[in-house]
């Protein structure tokens, strides 16, 4: 299994920056298209962004976070990262990383789908004031 873990969050005030990073193991970007999920209170988890990183760097946004959020890998740190600019009250929520083996699935859209992923970080809080 792949352990993916989360850090960078905390509270800011609306308009401020964070970034989050996903610790995961040597070589799972190769292998894996990662993405990054959030889910606020009293709502269902929904897609924020997808890396397609196993031939390709071709990267996906949610409309609500589009030219605010980008979403990149560090592969010398072997890290999944998520720069949030511009926050919104909005966005605050628990933000997870996920990883999909097959990168295929994703295709379509179908990358906002919670099931076609295969590992899951426990999340990492954001507030937003």
């Amino acid at each position: 299994d792949v352990q993916l873990v989360e850090s960078g969050g905390g509270s800011v005030q609306a308009g401020g920056s964070l970034r989050l990073s996903c610790a995961a193991p040597p070589g799972t970007f190769k292998k894996y298209c990662t993405g990054w999920f959030r889910q606020a209170p009293g709502k269902e988890r929904e897609g924020v962004a997808v890396i397609f990183s196993v031939g390709s760097t071709n990267r996906v946004y949610a409309d609500t976070v589009k030219g605010r959020f980008t979403i990149s890998q560090d592969n010398a740190k072997n890290t999944l990262n998520l720069q949030m600019n511009s926050l919104k009250p909005e966005d605050t929520g628990a933000y997870f990383c996920a990883a999909a083996f097959s990168c295929r699935q994703l295709y379509g859209g179908r990358w906002r789908d919670q099931s076609k992923y295969d590992a899951w970080g426990r999340g990492t809080q954001v507030t937003v004031s």
